[in-house]
Order: C-alpha cells, then sequence, then structure tokens
C-alpha cells in the first residue's frame, strides 16, 4: 500500500497522472489503476478528474497528509536502521543561482570532491526557480526560505547588500551623498518582474524609499556587476559579490553610513532547500553540512 501511496503523492505533485508514469517510469494505467485501488481500500473518492485538471477532493487532502507521514516514517525507520556513518557516495545534482555560484559554491567544491572520492557532482548556475518535485535537482541553493511547506531548508548565509559603483564613474557624474540623490544616476538594476524598481535604506531610525531607473537591466547579477566595474553607473548587488572588488579598488561603496537593500524588509537570506524528511541521502546531508562551515570562513 505504501507503494501506491507514493504514486498518488506523486501524482498530486505533479498534478497529472501521465507526468507522474512518466517519473515513475510506468505505464499512465498502472498509475490509474493504482489511485482506484486506493479509492476502493479506503472507500472514498480522493481525485475529481477531468480532461484539463485533477482536483483533491477533501478526502483527498485528508488522505495526502497522512500518506506523506506514513511514507516519511517509512524511510525514517528505514534511515535509523542503516548505518548512518555510511560514505556518501552517488551523484549530487545542485541548482544555484548564478552569482553565488560562480562566486561562493564553485570555489569550494574541489576541496569537497577530494573528500569524498565517491561522489559526482552535476552543478546547474540558473537564475530560474526550479521545481525538486518534478525535476531532477537534489539541492537548490536560493534566495528566501521554501514557499513549499514539503521541502526542507537549511540557511548558509545573511544575504546583505552593498552600494557601488567605481572611481571613475563617481568622478564624472558625482558621488552621492543621500539616497535621494541616486535618483539622478544610472543605476544598474536587477530584474525583478516590476514596472518601478525601489531601493530601500536605513540609518538608525531613518528609513528612505527610493525610486531608481537606468540603461541596464538583468535577471542576474554578473551583468551589472561588469557594467559597474567598467564606470556603467551604480550597482546594488549582494556584499558576497563585491566585497573583493572594493577591497581591490576596482568599486568604492557609497552611501557607507545608510543600509541599503533591495526589499524594504531585507534583501533575504540564502537557503539550501532538498526535499525529504529529517533523513537524507548522506550526500546531501554531507554537501549541506560541509556548506555551512565553508561559506563561515
Amino acid at each position: 500500500m505504501l507503494s501506491a501511496m507514493r504514486i498518488f503523492i506523486k501524482v498530486v505533485e505533479l498534478g497529472s497522472f501521465s507526468k507522474a508514469a512518466e517519473v515513475l517510469n510506468m505505464a499512465p494505467s498502472s498509475v490509474a489503476r493504482n489511485i482506484d485501488s486506493l479509492e476502493q481500500d479506503f472507500n472514498a473518492v480522493l481525485l475529481k478528474r477531468s480532461t484539463r485538471q485533477l482536483l483533491l477532493t477533501e478526502a483527498g487532502e485528508l488522505f495526502l497528509e497522512g500518506a506523506r507521514k506514513l511514507v516519511n516514517d517509512e524511510e525514517t525507520l528505514k534511515t535509523s536502521l542503516s548505518k548512518r556513518d555510511s560514505q556518501p557516495e552517488g551523484i549530487l545534482r545542485i541548482s544555484v543561482f548564478e552569482g553565488f555560484g560562480r562566486v561562493k559554491i564553485c570555489p569550494i567544491l574541489p576541496d569537497f570532491l577530494a573528500q569524498y572520492p565517491k561522489v559526482k557532482i552535476e552543478i546547474d548556475l540558473d537564475n530560474q526557480l526550479v521545481d525538486l518535485h518534478s525535476e531532477n535537482v537534489d539541492i537548490a541553493i536560493r534566495i528566501g526560505n521554501a514557499q513549499d511547506s514539503s521541502l526542507n531548508a537549511r540557511m548558509l548565509m545573511a544575504n546583505q547588500t552593498s552600494l557601488c559603483a567605481s572611481a571613475k564613474y563617481l568622478a564624472q557624474f558625482g558621488t552621492p551623498k543621500k539616497p535621494e540623490e541616486l535618483q539622478h544616476h544610472n543605476c544598474l538594476l536587477l530584474d525583478r518582474d516590476r514596472q518601478r524598481t525601489y531601493w530601500h535604506f536605513k540609518k538608525g531610525n531613518q528609513y528612505k524609499k527610493v525610486p531608481v531607473q537606468g540603461n541596464l537591466t538583468s535577471r542576474g547579477g554578473t551583468p551589472i556587476l561588469e557594467a559597474a566595474i567598467h564606470h556603467g553607473g551604480i550597482v546594488q548587488l549582494s556584499s558576497w559579490m563585491m566585497e573583493d572588488l572594493i577591497q581591490d579598488g576596482s568599486l568604492v561603496r557609497c552611501l557607507p553610513d545608510w543600509t541599503p537593500s533591495l526589499s524594504e524588509q531585507s534583501s533575504g537570506d540564502i537557503y539550501a532547500l532538498y526535499r525529504g524528511g529529517k533523513h537524507m541521502r548522506p550526500v546531501i546531508r554531507a554537501f549541506i553540512d560541509y556548506l555551512v562551515k565553508a561559506l563561515k570562513r
């Protein structure tokens, strides 16, 4: 019955018998028979089916909650009975947003792989969100916690931002003395799918919300960072992207007395998101534990 519950959970996650069948390497008719069997065994209609979509019934929602608990309990029991010190091995598939992956993750991969020679890593630097349920990804590293309550999340680091420009740009166009003056500068922007972009600033009890605009927008940070280095404007990006560039003089910090952020609350924290309960594949646990330690250095 647990295998049928797993099939039911996958159908709900993907919203389709055919998609679940493809992921589970089963025939769609076999998936349907398993769902029919569950409905017969529990004497309840779990799914409303139409040609366009599947919808959970009230009984189906209750069943889904219980099925997930039973499946997780089984996985926990199996893991508890196995050797907890088993050597991490196998393929680890990671999706990480481009800037963080390039600056923080890729440089530490060789050391991790040297520690665990039975592990192979496949990494994708992608600024698009991924669905860990339907895509072949073990760990997704993103800004912000998971909106999907079935995913686990481990905070890796706070994502504070800095406001910077090159010395040449500031010499030519002036150094802003207060946040409002940014309205008169060319600001290099992250594409956040909004009609207007605002930068936020705090200093003590003061708060400023400043509309900004510029001639270059990018979904990832690398293009606008390069533009700032080459005197194209003022940029607000994660501090971990710009620390070395500030130290070597490629960029100059602007408005150092103010704390900038990309949203009113904060610029978000960076999390590792992964599927499963408290117990997981040893390679996933090993990599996340390694990340937390490595990023504190």
